[in-house]
């Protein structure tokens, strides 16, 4: 009754497209569920975010569940995600993505989930990682630690989406580091961000973790941006 007078005076809207929420409907409206483009990366294990890391790093699986296209869904869920606090938006996605990686072979060996990491001044700034949730939610659904403090961002940058290719690969690879003991060798670490670009973050977190002796790698992304 309370939650239904709230819905009232401030009625709920998509994260994808700001129409009304109508009853059953969370976070993201059933149109826009239809509509969003997946990529069923799940289904192909050679599929182009794959292959996007060919002769860069030694990934054992990679994936995202959307691809993320200028002024669509995804870019609008995105957004709200990482800039207007709606981290329920990775929850969602989470639980969405984790339904298809269950059923993923090579990532039955995982040990643990570690997100692309915020610098401390960027955290501070914005309040919260926006991979947090997306990532608590696949380690809630597939029985995975999360852990958000091996990986080390050491070097604090501005917005990567208003820097230009150049911008985002020049020096990258002294960005990150790693923080790790005994217990952590020889793991299966599934690396996650939200979306897939010029792959340049996602490689050299991945070079800090295999500094760790036996370490193996896998990506998942919520989106995958596709020209």
């Amino acid at each position: 009754m309370f939650e239904s007078v709230i819905n009232l005076f401030f009625p709920k809207v998509c994260s994808g497209c700001n129409s009304f929420l109508v009853v059953n409907e969370n976070v993201i409206c059933t149109v826009c569920r239809h509509d969003i483009p997946l990529t069923n990366h799940h289904l192909n294990p050679e599929n182009d975010a794959f292959k996007k890391f060919y002769g860069r790093i030694p990934v054992l699986h990679t994936s995202a569940l959307f691809y993320f296209h200028k002024k669509g869904i995804v870019q609008e869920l995105i957004h709200n995600l990482k800039y207007k606090g709606h981290e329920e938006i990775g929850t969602i996605v989470g639980e969405w993505y984790a339904e298809d990686l269950k059923n993923i072979q090579l990532l039955q060996s995982v040990d643990e989930i570690i997100p692309v990491p915020l610098h401390r001044k960027k955290l501070k700034e914005r309040g919260y990682n926006q991979v947090t949730a997306f990532g608590e939610a696949l380690s809630s659904s597939l029985n995975l630690v999360y852990n958000d403090s091996l990986l080390i961002r050491n070097v604090y940058s501005k917005t990567q989406s208003k820097k230009n290719l150049l911008g985002r690969t020049e020096g990258i690879e002294t960005v990150f580091d790693v923080s790790f003991t005994a217990k952590d060798h020889h793991k299966h670490f599934l690396l996650i961000d939200d979306v897939i670009t010029t792959g340049a973050t996602l490689e050299a977190c991945s070079h800090a973790l295999l500094k760790i002796p036996g370490a193996k790698i896998s990506v998942i992304c919520m989106a995958m941006a596709q020209s």
